[in-house]
């Protein structure tokens, strides 16, 4: 283990190197040479709750208020693994995020605003389950997020999605068609979108599911809510799923009739779930006897059909959900990837990881993807800051073909290559890899994960790694 940490820090401190020049030659926001940047960030998790003594007052306040009540906390760092992102941490990474987005044409949040377990955070500090001063504090606390983050980042769009914990309802449990829909559409359509998408295509869609288009520049974002397609969502949701993957396929037919470029935003990815097979499924000697998915299996194979009937124009689909650094492929039977998922890792240190986003280089033309770069704040250092932790391709290769084609490349190279392999597993939480180890015994789970989309083909890779 001290090995490794040792390993750990020569790796980290080389990247950082690495990750100075780049910033010095491409610029923070964008760069010469016809190329600009894309900031995508995730799983912030704010929470309010974080002081008690602060919370009668953010109770008896206004949202727009609550900046000079967080500031008078006695609590003033950021709380580091284990902990949810409180107002000091938030502060830091708007700081960060305001710095890296200078010239981008969007910004991309890929879900999670709110903290794990909020109604039942309020509910203690609050002394009854009053559910409409808990709906209430929600919906101060969505506002307060919002408003931040457009504060920090000027007149530049943040193209969202929503994350499993931004409801009313609990975590998964966002209601079709209800009333945290309704009361946060025309919200997060001025605060966090500045009005850039359609109005009533908009309305109609987010009310009814939480998903909806908007198009900047020669990219048109498909924002998808794919809390609905998984496992733990709520029941009885089978109609909305249906019309969310029709409107899905007729938005994308719409996109190549007007030739446009797609990116898709979603915040639970659509694979395996990862640690929850390791932890329930997997033996000793790293077989597994079940795993667990991240989408229901029919939602999936309906999706991933669509999708790949239009993958000639999906440049790129970002997600969160996992907090970890990671990306997946969705590989069609005869092998060739149809869809790269960057996997963006999470704010919140909650699983052990460092906070981190992505900065993805894009080609100012057309924005097609041709590297990213991870800033990543790591709480162990004396003197943390958000800063250059790696980029792409001085940890792993060349992007001269493209990001897509280089993450395509690296997949059957990390089985293979060791150098690449420990970069991985290392970069996987953002540069803390103490809460829960990749490993010999667990890495063939974590590599199938990449490129394995259905459960059976992931379990069958899996248990015949070599």
């Amino acid at each position: 283990m001290l090995n490794l940490l040792r390993h750990n820090r020569r790796l980290r401190a080389c990247m950082i190197l690495a990750a100075a020049l780049f910033l010095f030659t491409a610029g923070c926001g964008g760069g010469g040479n016809g190329r600009s940047s894309v900031v995508v960030f995730s799983d912030v998790h704010f929470n309010p709750f974080y002081d008690p003594a602060i919370f009668d007052s953010l109770m008896n306040s206004p949202e727009n208020q609550w900046n000079d009540i967080f500031q008078s906390s006695a609590v003033t760092d950021p709380e580091p693994w284990e902990n949810e992102t409180n107002y000091p941490l938030l502060v830091r990474m708007l700081e960060a995020l305001r710095t890296q987005s200078a010239a981008n044409p969007v910004v991309v949040f890929s879900g999670d605003m709110l903290t794990h377990g909020f109604s039942k955070k309020f509910y203690t500090l609050y002394g009854s389950e009053d559910e409409a001063a808990m709906r209430a504090f929600t919906y101060k606390t969505v506002a307060f997020f919002a408003a931040q983050v457009r504060d920090y980042l000027g007149q530049i769009p943040v193209v969202f999605t929503l994350g499993n914990n931004d409801s009313y309802e609990g975590d998964y449990k966002i209601d079709p068609g209800g009333a945290f829909l309704a009361d946060t559409a025309d919200l997060l359509y001025s605060t966090l979108l500045l009005e850039k998408a359609d109005y009533a295509g908009y309305v109609e869609t987010y009310r009814a599911g939480g998903y909806y288009a908007m198009s900047v520049g020669p990219v048109m974002f498909i924002s998808l809510n794919t809390i609905l397609f998984s496992p733990n969502a709520a029941t009885d949701i089978e109609g909305a799923v249906s019309q969310e993957l029709d409107w899905l396929d007729r938005t994308l037919a719409g996109a190549r009739a007007q030739e446009k470029r797609v990116w898709l935003v979603m915040h639970i990815p659509p694979g395996a779930d990862i640690y929850s097979t390791v932890t329930k499924y997997m033996d000793p000697a790293g077989r597994i006897s079940d795993a667990s998915t991240m989408w229901k299996t029919e939602y999936q194979d309906r999706f991933l059909n669509i999708v790949d009937t239009y993958v000639d124009m999906i440049d790129v689909a970002f997600a969160g959900h996992t907090h970890m650094d990671e990306y997946r492929l969705d590989v069609n039977e005869n092998g060739a990837s149809q869809t790269v998922i960057l996997v963006t890792p999470a704010i919140s240190p909650l699983f052990g990881n460092d906070s981190a986003f992505k900065v993805i280089r894009i080609e100012s033309s057309d924005w097609t993807p041709i590297d990213y770069r991870s800033t990543a704040y790591h709480f162990g250092d004396a003197a943390p800051v958000f800063g250059p932790y790696y980029t792409f391709t001085n940890a792993y290769a060349s992007t001269e073909a493209g990001l897509e084609s280089a993450l395509v490349a690296l997949f059957p190279k990390l089985q293979t290559d060791p150098t690449l392999r420990q970069a991985y597993s290392g970069y996987y939480y953002s540069g803390h890899n103490n809460a829960g180890p990749i490993d010999d015994i667990n890495w063939p789970a974590y590599w199938c994960g990449i490129g394995n989309m259905t459960k059976e083909d992931y379990m069958e890779c899996v248990n015949t790694y070599d």
